[in-house]
This record gives structure tokens, sequence and C-alpha cells, in this order.
């Protein structure tokens, strides 16, 4: 912001902030982490103060500029403790403590939701509790509040001790999809500790560790397998706020050497107490780039208890998810690099047994899109082929794909607005063709067509109304999602869907469903 006429100086600034910061194309934003990265950074000679800034990416995600002001006087401390402004509690020295505030308000509509049948398509579904949206017009209101403490300390120059402590309250009123019962929830969110720490060696080569344990959020590469990892609605409330993401428990171990990662994991979901079906998980994941624009991963998962029950064709239980073996291989190419006109492409495989019976089950998706960055709005323009398999009544083994945690947004493993809380993740084949516009670098529109068949007619296991199909139609959405970053800390998020029904999923209501339209919007503030 306030370049030397030093150019040396004012590029090992730079560089020494990039290696402090250690971001990585691909790594998954967090605002903690970057504010705990900023504080390690101004810890360096020269800089006076660090700030960034939160855009949207031109295929998806963000991209954040980091703007540096050089030193002219000596560094002082910042914060409340030093007489500064809020959010920040203290710093110097390295040592960082913020307090945390998300605030989120947001209002739901639906028209005719579960095509109109709650009757049918709620039928013994646990989170019902009074009366469930259905024909008509119904509208409710979701918020919560987010509060806590953050903080990093160095133990020495390479090693650092973090943690974190809040609590989230939760509040619905209104007619939600599943009740129309006023709630609200008050409990601990985050609670966690961890050690971070590397070195960067004199051919500019980075290492960093990362250990850390606790109550917190983890998503698994793209969130195909592992994003939810917390259960929301119910007494919770603030079902589609999605208030809540921190697990029971997670300890992760993560090593990065420059483009390549591996990290293991334990996880302890946080689910609902009424339908908790006691799952933990354990696994690898590696993460690498063997050559420039091409990322590849792999992953090894395994759930080593559960209760879980998986349902043969008949309904009788085959299985519990205990014993579960997930392998996972997937890669995303951009030939022209992030940013640039032109192709990029991903696909993902996944195969899942389990030691205690014969499961064969399987997924994937494949992905082919093209980049107009120079474009008025710079459009993007993708199509992708996901497929979720079905269990076969014809064989002896259970091929009934286990969605286990997947999830994220709209643009992940979301897919479709309202058909996703129809049909989720197990025995599907999504189309999707998605576009998306930047108006502004703070202005992003996604506009999404989907096409939903079954892969076995036989659907046991998944929603009770659509246990055995008369065909493999189940419907198709479209929607639009515009998204603001008013400012770094203020965001606003809305959608369209409208849904209908196919064949199948009429046939097995009896003829009788009716389009499904919703609209939601909310704001959030967060510092």
């Amino acid at each position: 912001m306030n370049p030397s006429a030093d150019a040396g100086l004012n590029a090992r600034v730079e560089d020494s902030v990039r290696t402090r910061l250690a971001l990585f194309p691909g790594a998954r934003f967090s605002q903690q982490r970057i504010e705990f990265q900023l504080a390690q950074a101004r810890r360096i000679r020269d800089v006076g103060d660090i700030d960034y800034d939160v855009s949207f990416g031109r295929q998806g995600g963000l991209d954040i500029a980091i703007s540096v002001t050089l030193a002219e006087d000596g560094a002082e401390g910042r914060g409340l403790t030093f007489g500064g402004d809020f959010p920040v509690i203290y710093e110097k020295d390295g040592t960082f403590v913020r307090f945390k505030l998300d605030l989120l308000a947001l209002t739901y509509a639906n028209n005719n939701a579960w095509y109109g049948r709650p009757d049918a398509m709620l039928a013994g579904n646990p989170l019902v509790e009074g009366e469930p949206s259905g024909e008509g017009w119904d509208q409710w209101v979701e918020s919560y509040v987010h509060y806590g403490i953050y903080g990093i300390t160095p133990i020495n120059e390479r090693l650092y001790f973090y943690g974190g402590l809040s609590g989230l309250a939760s509040y619905s009123v209104g007619q939600e999809l599943f009740t129309d019962e006023t709630r609200g929830w008050n409990a601990v969110e985050d609670a966690y500790v961890g050690l971070v720490g590397g070195r960067t060696d004199e051919a500019g080569n980075r290492l960093s560790y990362n250990l850390t344990l606790g109550r917190q959020r983890f998503t698994l590469a793209n969130g195909f397998l592992i994003a939810n990892t917390a259960a929301n609605g119910k007494e919770r409330a603030a079902l589609q706020a999605n208030a809540r993401w921190a697990s029971d428990l997670l300890a992760l171990a993560r090593i990065r050497y420059n483009d390549t990662m591996l990290e293991a994991f334990y996880l302890d979901p946080d689910e609902l107490p009424d339908i908790d079906t006691e799952t933990a998980y354990a696994g690898l994941n590696f993460e690498a780039r063997p050559m420039e624009n091409l990322d590849i991963g792999l992953s090894y998962v395994t759930s080593p208890n559960s209760n879980f029950n998986y349902f043969g064709p008949t309904g009788d239980i085959v299985g519990t998810r205990e014993g579960l073996q997930v392998w996972d291989a997937r890669f995303t190419y951009t030939p022209n690099g992030a940013g640039a006109p032109g192709p990029f492409f991903g696909a993902e495989y996944a195969v899942q047994s389990n030691k205690n019976f014969d499961m064969d089950a399987r997924a994937g998706w494949a992905e082919i899109g093209y980049s107009f960055p120079q474009a008025r709005w710079s459009p993007t323009l993708s199509y992708r082929f996901a497929r979720f398999s079905g269990d076969d009544p014809d064989t002896g083994t259970y091929e009934r794909w286990d969605p286990m945690l997947s999830g994220g947004t709209g643009e992940q493993w979301v897919q479709g607005a309202n058909h996703f809380k129809v049909v989720q993740d197990s025995n599907v084949i999504a189309h999707r063709i998605q576009a998306r516009f930047r108006p502004s670098p703070k202005v992003e529109i996604v506009p999404q067509l989907w096409a939903f068949h079954a892969e076995s007619k036989t659907n046991i296991g998944g929603n009770p109304a659509l246990s055995f199909l008369s065909g493999t139609e189940y419907g198709y959405e479209a929607n639009i999602t515009a998204k603001w970053f008013v400012s770094r800390n203020t965001y606003v998020h809305g959608h369209l869907a409208y849904t209908w029904a196919g064949d199948a999923t009429r046939d097995a209501l009896g003829g009788d469903a009716d389009d499904w339209l919703s609209a939601m919007l909310f704001v959030r503030y967060a510092f």
C-alpha cells in the first residue's frame, strides 16, 4: 500500500508475507485461520499492517487479496488492550486474541412443499413435529448468533499454539418444512486447541503442519464424502440456515510440503439426539499437484462404529455402517490456469465396501466447463454428470450408495435446492447444467438446470413414498442463486427454485404431485 523506493525491500516483504500466510490455490477459506496467519505475518520486520479482502473467483470459490502496509515506526500492540478497536482484544509479538460475532437472519418460503404431499413424503419422518409444510404457500424465519473467542500465540519462532471457544444460539418461527413449532436453542459450538508450525528452506520449499483436537468443523476435500459434520433442525432450529457445523470431536493431523498434503483424521459428527446413530469416521487424505494446473486427490475413510442400518430389497436389515470402507480418487484440471479463458475438467470415483457383509456401492461424477473471464460478466459454463448407485434386488450384494456426510452448498453436493430434500445422494443419476456470471467482483449469479433419474427402481432406504418406482424419472429443477459481498463483513444470499415431479415420482404419489416453488433470502454479518 506504501511501497518503498527500495524494490528489493518490497520484494523481500512480499515473499515473507506469502510464506507466513501459506495460502494455496484450492485451499478451504477460514476466517479464523486467515486472521491467525495475518497475526503471524505482522511479526515480519518492516511490516506495519496487513489486511485482506474477499471477492468471487472466476470458476467458483473466492479470490483473496492481501494488502500490506510497510512500517514507518516501531510496531505497536493492537486491539482493545492498547486502546484499539473491536473485535481484536490483544495483538502483540505474535499473540493474537479476537472476539467473534456472526449474525444471520433468513426468510424462507415454499409453495407446495413436498409436491403438496407431506402426508406421503414425510410419513414416519422423525423430524416432523406439529404441522409440516405442504400444499399452498408457507413461510418462516430463522436466525442465529454465533459468538466466541479465538486466539493464537507463539511457542517459538516456528511453532504456535491456538484455540477457539464459542457458543451458538438459533431460533425458528413460522411454518417450516417439518414443523410449525417455534424453537430456540443455545449450545457450545467450537471448542478446540491445536499446534501449527513449519519452516521454509533456502530453496523456498515450504513445510507446514497442523495438529488439532476438539469440537470443530471438518470438510474432506470437496465435500463429496464429508461436509456436514453437524445436524440442524428439530429442537436445534435454523434448518435452512444450517447454523451448526462443529462435530462433537475432530482429531486431525495435517502435514503439507509445498503443494502436497497428507492428513489423518478421526471424526465424531454432532448428530441430532433423537436420531443419533453413534457413527464415527476415520481416514486418510492425500492431495498433490503433480503438474501445473492439475490437482489430484486420494482418500480412504472407514467407520469404526455405527448403528446406522442398511435395508435390503425386502426391507430387512442387511447390516450397519460399522465396518464401512471407502476408497476415493479425484482430479481437477484447468489447462490454461485458474482465471484464464479456456476449458476446465474434473472427475471423481469412489467405491464402498464393508468388512462385515457383502457390499459394493459406487459413486462418481465428471464435469466439463469453459470460462470466459474477458467477456462481459465473466461467464463460466459447465455440465456435470453424477451417479450414485442403487441396490439391485436380483443380487445378494448390497449396492446402494451411502451418502455419509456429503453436502456443502448448492454448487457442491446439495443437488437441487428442493429436489435434494426428496432424493439425497443415493440411488440417483443427476445431470446439471450450470453458469456463473459476475456483474462485479463482489456479485455472483449462478443459474442451474437439473434432471434427476433413479439408478434402480428399488429404492428401499430412501424416501418411504418412493420405495418402489414404476420408472426412473424422479424429476427436474431450475434454480438461480444470487450472492453479494456488500463488504468483507456483510454478505447477502438468495435463491429461487422451481421443481416438478417426473413420472416415477408422480406415479408413486398416486398421480397427485404439484409443482414446488421455493424462495430464500438471508443476510449475514460477521466480524
